[in-house]
Protein backbone atom coordinates (compact mmCIF):
# COMPACT_ATOMS: atom_id res chain seq x y z
CA UNK A 1 0.00 0.00 0.00
CA UNK A 2 3.09 2.13 0.78
CA UNK A 3 4.11 1.64 -2.23
CA UNK A 4 1.33 2.48 -4.06
CA UNK A 5 0.83 5.69 -2.69
CA UNK A 6 4.27 6.69 -3.64
CA UNK A 7 3.57 6.31 -7.28
CA UNK A 8 0.30 8.38 -7.00
CA UNK A 9 2.12 10.69 -5.16
CA UNK A 10 5.52 10.78 -7.91
CA UNK A 11 2.21 11.01 -10.59
CA UNK A 12 0.77 14.10 -8.79
CA UNK A 13 4.33 15.64 -8.42
CA UNK A 14 4.76 15.05 -12.13
CA UNK A 15 1.39 16.60 -13.30
CA UNK A 16 2.14 19.43 -11.30
CA UNK A 17 5.53 20.04 -12.98
CA UNK A 18 3.82 19.89 -16.41
CA UNK A 19 0.92 22.25 -15.22
CA UNK A 20 3.43 24.93 -14.14
CA UNK A 21 5.89 24.60 -16.74
CA UNK A 22 2.83 25.01 -19.70
CA UNK A 23 1.54 28.12 -17.89
CA UNK A 24 4.88 29.68 -17.47
CA UNK A 25 6.53 29.02 -20.73
CA UNK A 26 3.42 30.32 -22.28
CA UNK A 27 1.57 33.29 -23.35
CA UNK A 28 -2.47 33.30 -23.40
CA UNK A 29 -3.74 33.60 -26.55
CA UNK A 30 -4.70 36.77 -26.59
CA UNK A 31 -1.86 38.24 -25.41
CA UNK A 32 -0.08 36.81 -28.10
CA UNK A 33 -2.79 38.10 -30.83
CA UNK A 34 -2.04 41.65 -29.22
CA UNK A 35 1.78 41.31 -30.04
CA UNK A 36 1.47 40.40 -33.51
CA UNK A 37 -0.94 43.61 -34.18
CA UNK A 38 1.75 46.07 -36.59
CA UNK A 39 2.27 49.54 -34.46
CA UNK A 40 0.67 52.40 -36.35
CA UNK A 41 2.32 54.75 -38.21
CA UNK A 42 2.56 57.65 -36.62
CA UNK A 43 4.87 60.30 -39.47
CA UNK A 44 2.03 60.98 -41.24
CA UNK A 45 1.95 64.59 -42.51
CA UNK A 46 -1.41 66.77 -41.18
CA UNK A 47 -3.26 68.08 -43.94
CA UNK A 48 -3.18 71.66 -44.32
CA UNK A 49 -5.78 73.96 -43.69
CA UNK A 50 -7.37 75.71 -46.69
CA UNK A 51 -6.08 79.38 -47.21
CA UNK A 52 -8.81 81.85 -46.47
CA UNK A 53 -10.97 83.25 -49.09
CA UNK A 54 -9.33 86.88 -49.69
CA UNK A 55 -11.10 90.31 -49.25
CA UNK A 56 -13.24 91.71 -51.91
CA UNK A 57 -11.53 94.22 -53.81
CA UNK A 58 -13.21 97.76 -52.74
CA UNK A 59 -15.62 99.23 -55.77
CA UNK A 60 -13.98 101.57 -57.76
CA UNK A 61 -14.18 105.44 -56.86
CA UNK A 62 -15.61 107.83 -59.77
CA UNK A 63 -15.15 111.22 -60.43
CA UNK A 64 -18.43 111.90 -62.23
CA UNK A 65 -18.66 114.15 -65.79
CA UNK A 66 -19.22 117.55 -64.90
CA UNK A 67 -17.56 118.17 -61.79
CA UNK A 68 -15.87 120.71 -61.12
CA UNK A 69 -12.05 121.53 -60.94
CA UNK A 70 -10.62 124.72 -59.27
CA UNK A 71 -7.64 125.43 -59.84
CA UNK A 72 -4.98 128.01 -59.24
CA UNK A 73 -2.68 128.63 -62.07
CA UNK A 74 1.63 128.52 -61.09
CA UNK A 75 3.24 130.07 -64.87
CA UNK A 76 2.34 132.71 -66.80
CA UNK A 77 0.76 132.24 -69.62
CA UNK A 78 0.86 134.69 -72.98
CA UNK A 79 0.00 135.13 -77.15
CA UNK A 80 2.92 136.89 -77.11
CA UNK A 81 5.37 134.04 -75.35
CA UNK A 82 3.24 130.62 -75.59
CA UNK A 83 2.08 128.45 -78.45
CA UNK A 84 -1.04 126.05 -78.87
CA UNK A 85 0.52 122.90 -77.29
CA UNK A 86 2.87 124.54 -74.72
CA UNK A 87 2.40 123.15 -70.62
CA UNK A 88 0.27 124.72 -68.44
CA UNK A 89 1.46 123.98 -64.78
CA UNK A 90 -0.72 125.09 -61.15
CA UNK A 91 -2.24 123.53 -58.16
CA UNK A 92 -5.83 122.70 -56.69
CA UNK A 93 -7.47 125.41 -55.14
CA UNK A 94 -9.86 123.39 -53.20
CA UNK A 95 -9.73 119.81 -52.45
CA UNK A 96 -11.37 117.17 -55.17
CA UNK A 97 -13.93 114.78 -53.38
CA UNK A 98 -16.13 112.38 -54.53
CA UNK A 99 -19.18 111.46 -52.14
CA UNK A 100 -17.35 113.21 -48.97
CA UNK A 101 -14.38 111.70 -49.41
CA UNK A 102 -11.03 113.06 -50.67
CA UNK A 103 -9.38 112.14 -53.28
CA UNK A 104 -7.28 115.23 -54.00
CA UNK A 105 -6.24 117.41 -51.26
CA UNK A 106 -5.60 120.84 -51.98
CA UNK A 107 -2.44 122.16 -53.42
CA UNK A 108 -2.09 119.01 -55.20
CA UNK A 109 -0.80 119.52 -58.67
CA UNK A 110 -2.43 119.95 -61.79
CA UNK A 111 -0.98 119.82 -65.81
CA UNK A 112 -2.79 121.11 -68.42
CA UNK A 113 -2.38 122.33 -72.09
CA UNK A 114 -2.79 125.37 -73.55
CA UNK A 115 -5.26 124.42 -76.18
CA UNK A 116 -5.21 127.75 -78.84
CA UNK A 117 -3.11 130.85 -78.55
CA UNK A 118 -4.10 133.39 -81.34
CA UNK A 119 -2.50 136.95 -81.53
CA UNK A 120 -5.61 138.68 -83.02
CA UNK A 121 -6.13 140.25 -85.89
CA UNK A 122 -4.79 144.03 -86.65
CA UNK A 123 -7.11 146.56 -85.89
CA UNK A 124 -10.07 144.71 -85.39
CA UNK A 125 -8.90 141.13 -83.84
CA UNK A 126 -8.26 140.28 -80.23
CA UNK A 127 -5.64 138.17 -78.58
CA UNK A 128 -7.02 135.23 -76.77
CA UNK A 129 -5.53 132.12 -75.61
CA UNK A 130 -7.12 129.17 -73.91
CA UNK A 131 -6.39 126.64 -71.81
CA UNK A 132 -7.64 122.93 -70.35
CA UNK A 133 -6.56 120.22 -67.81
CA UNK A 134 -5.05 116.92 -68.91
CA UNK A 135 -3.91 115.40 -65.77
CA UNK A 136 -4.21 115.46 -61.67
CA UNK A 137 -2.20 113.74 -58.80
CA UNK A 138 -4.63 112.58 -56.42
CA UNK A 139 -3.79 110.24 -53.53
CA UNK A 140 -3.40 106.82 -56.13
CA UNK A 141 -1.39 109.00 -58.23
CA UNK A 142 -1.51 111.31 -61.43
CA UNK A 143 -4.79 110.45 -62.98
CA UNK A 144 -5.65 111.88 -66.86
CA UNK A 145 -8.64 113.77 -67.54
CA UNK A 146 -10.33 115.71 -70.05
CA UNK A 147 -12.10 119.04 -69.53
CA UNK A 148 -13.58 122.09 -71.28
CA UNK A 149 -11.57 124.58 -72.54
CA UNK A 150 -11.17 128.16 -70.91
CA UNK A 151 -10.22 131.26 -73.44
CA UNK A 152 -8.70 134.27 -72.18
CA UNK A 153 -8.58 137.87 -74.30
CA UNK A 154 -6.76 140.48 -74.43
CA UNK A 155 -8.17 143.95 -73.87
CA UNK A 156 -9.53 145.86 -76.56
CA UNK A 157 -7.31 148.54 -78.04
CA UNK A 158 -9.50 150.66 -80.28
CA UNK A 159 -9.20 153.68 -77.76
CA UNK A 160 -5.49 153.24 -78.42
CA UNK A 161 -5.98 153.12 -82.32
CA UNK A 162 -7.95 156.21 -82.07
CA UNK A 163 -5.57 158.29 -80.50
CA UNK A 164 -3.04 156.80 -82.51
CA UNK A 165 -5.47 157.83 -85.71
CA UNK A 166 -5.91 161.17 -83.98
CA UNK A 167 -2.06 161.80 -83.44
CA UNK A 168 -1.36 161.46 -87.13
CA UNK A 169 -4.16 163.33 -88.33
CA UNK A 170 -2.26 166.73 -86.11
CA UNK A 171 0.80 166.12 -87.71
CA UNK A 172 -0.84 166.51 -91.12
CA UNK A 173 -2.89 169.33 -90.07
CA UNK A 174 0.20 170.89 -88.92
CA UNK A 175 1.89 170.06 -92.05
CA UNK A 176 -0.83 171.63 -94.52
CA UNK A 177 -1.02 174.73 -92.61
CA UNK A 178 2.65 175.18 -93.03
CA UNK A 179 1.92 174.10 -96.55
CA UNK A 180 -0.64 176.65 -97.44
CA UNK A 181 -3.53 177.71 -95.33
CA UNK A 182 -6.79 176.06 -94.81
CA UNK A 183 -6.95 173.97 -97.50
CA UNK A 184 -3.97 172.65 -96.91
CA UNK A 185 -4.52 172.00 -93.55
CA UNK A 186 -7.60 169.82 -94.83
CA UNK A 187 -5.46 168.09 -97.52
CA UNK A 188 -2.61 167.36 -94.46
CA UNK A 189 -5.16 166.64 -91.93
CA UNK A 190 -6.43 163.64 -94.56
CA UNK A 191 -2.76 162.76 -95.36
CA UNK A 192 -2.55 162.40 -91.56
CA UNK A 193 -5.15 160.20 -91.16
CA UNK A 194 -4.00 157.50 -93.66
CA UNK A 195 -0.42 157.74 -92.20
CA UNK A 196 -2.24 157.35 -88.70
CA UNK A 197 -4.15 154.29 -89.82
CA UNK A 198 -1.16 153.09 -91.47
CA UNK A 199 0.66 152.35 -87.99
CA UNK A 200 -2.26 151.05 -86.37
CA UNK A 201 -2.63 148.40 -89.50
CA UNK A 202 1.16 147.62 -89.12
CA UNK A 203 0.86 146.72 -85.02
CA UNK A 204 -1.05 144.17 -83.13
CA UNK A 205 -2.94 144.97 -80.13
CA UNK A 206 -1.92 143.83 -76.64
CA UNK A 207 -1.35 139.89 -75.72
CA UNK A 208 -3.52 138.27 -74.08
CA UNK A 209 -1.97 137.26 -70.74
CA UNK A 210 -3.06 134.99 -67.93
CA UNK A 211 -0.92 135.94 -65.16
CA UNK A 212 -0.09 133.08 -62.44
CA UNK A 213 -2.05 132.84 -59.57
CA UNK A 214 -5.29 133.14 -61.99
CA UNK A 215 -8.08 130.89 -60.22
CA UNK A 216 -9.69 128.63 -63.11
CA UNK A 217 -12.90 126.40 -62.58
CA UNK A 218 -12.52 123.57 -65.20
CA UNK A 219 -15.13 121.18 -65.66
CA UNK A 220 -14.75 117.43 -66.34
CA UNK A 221 -16.07 116.50 -69.72
CA UNK A 222 -15.83 112.40 -68.89
CA UNK A 223 -16.22 110.49 -65.86
CA UNK A 224 -12.88 109.38 -63.85
CA UNK A 225 -12.33 106.25 -62.41
CA UNK A 226 -9.98 105.50 -59.60
CA UNK A 227 -8.90 101.88 -59.26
Amino acid sequence: MKKDNKIIYVGVITVAMGWQMACGGSKPAAETATSNIAPAVTDAKPVAAPAPAPPPRPAPIVIDAGTNIRVRSTTTLSTKNNAAGDAFHGSLDAPLTVDGKVVAEKGARVQGVVASSDPGGRVKGVASISVRLTSIETGKGPVAVRTNTLAHQARTTKKNDAIKVGIGSGIGAAIGAIAGGGKGAAIGAGAGAGAGTGVVLATRGEPAVLPAESVLTFRLTDSVKLN
